[in-house]
């Protein structure tokens, strides 16, 4: 089988495609054949050794993946030959045949295509699970979400929208919020040319908004803060800037606002329960059109090298998808 691999740390141009043996199948898992696996800004990181998840080379990269189960172990009854499935690995994905855990899968409904589940468990997993989960968004409340042209943040875009929220979606230019605004974002702010603390005060006739989804960090962490409304949650996603944000603790207490961490990778072994049920809700908001992954470019294993170059290179509009098929 083909696979990528990481044999040591280093920039995307050290992975190499490599012939691998199948891996063998164990009485509880199931052995998938890969259709698509999303890439995330995460794989940049983990190839480099920079991510907090730090795998031992040899790897694969690749968190999340869509196929067709191809066989069961003995023990195995939720899932038959056949399913579409996908599944969330932290990294090992970019295989073109998967052994995994049954209990690690979640059947894919008819009528929803492999590109589009094989991009939905992290970054809507991380979006609904920071927005339902932590955030506590409810109907009518405004949303603003930073970095909201990436696949992150049109995630988070798409998921406040069905939760009935008001979203205001920030950028750093005006074709990334042209990409935000077709997957529902209400308003609008470059925050490249124009003052965010301000423009969010305006857009909300100085109320603040209610829930920040940050996964950018750095210099914009802070006025985005001050731009809280009362009781406003503040959550904390992601360091995409490079830089790990930091707060005024006064301005916590002038609004009585929480700043609330969204870890989703915990979150999912912590209450499984919930995962299941956020799972199923995305699902179901897939196949009805509410959400739809904006899928940014596909690439065949074999071009793994551009797939990286488009994330790292922050051109990446919603999701980079690898193919191990050359037909893409």
């Amino acid at each position: 089988m083909k696979a990528i691999i990481c044999k040591q740390y280093g920039p995307a141009s050290d992975l190499v495609l490599e012939d691998l043996p199948e891996p063998e199948l164990g009485p509880s898992q199931v052995r998938i054949k890969v259709k698509a696996t999303a890439l995330n800004f995460f794989d940049t990181l983990l190839v480099k050794g920079k991510y907090q998840y730090k795998p031992e080379p040899p790897f694969s990269p690749g968190g999340e993946f869509a196929g067709i189960v191809d066989e069961v172990g003995s023990e195995v009854s939720t899932v038959q030959k056949g399913d579409a499935v996908i599944a969330y690995m932290i990294w090992g994905a970019a295989q073109e045949t998967l052994v995994v855990e049954a209990d690690k899968l979640t059947l894919i409904p008819d009528g929803v295509n492999y590109d589009h589940a094989a991009g939905l468990m992290i970054t809507y997993g991380t979006a609904i699970h920071g927005l339902r989960g932590r955030g506590d968004v409810k109907p009518c409340e405004t949303v603003a979400v930073l970095g909201a042209s990436g696949g992150a943040g049109l995630a988070a875009v798409e998921v406040a929208k069905a939760m009935g929220a008001h979203v205001i979606a920030c950028a750093s230019s005006q074709d990334k919020l042209k990409v935000a605004q077709e997957h529902g974002a209400d308003e609008l702010i470059n925050y490249s040319d124009e003052d965010l603390k301000g423009t969010l005060k305006k857009l909300t006739n100085g109320k603040g908004v209610d829930v920040v989804y940050d996964a950018v960090g750095g210099d914009l962490a802070e006025p985005a803060l001050r731009a809280m409304a009362w009781r406003g949650r503040y959550l904390v996603v992601g360091f995409a800037s490079g830089d790990i944000q930091s707060f005024p603790a006064n301005l916590t207490l002038l609004k009585g606002c929480d700043v609330r961490g969204v870890f989703w990778g915990r979150a999912i072994d912590e209450e499984p329960e919930e995962h299941k049920k956020d799972m199923l809700q995305l699902l179901d908001w897939l196949k009805s059109g509410s959400i739809r992954p904006r899928i940014h470019a596909v690439y065949s294993f074999e071009d793994f090298e551009k797939a990286f170059d488009e994330i790292s290179s922050r051109r990446a509009k919603g999701k980079v998808i690898l193919h191990p098929s050359s037909e893409v």
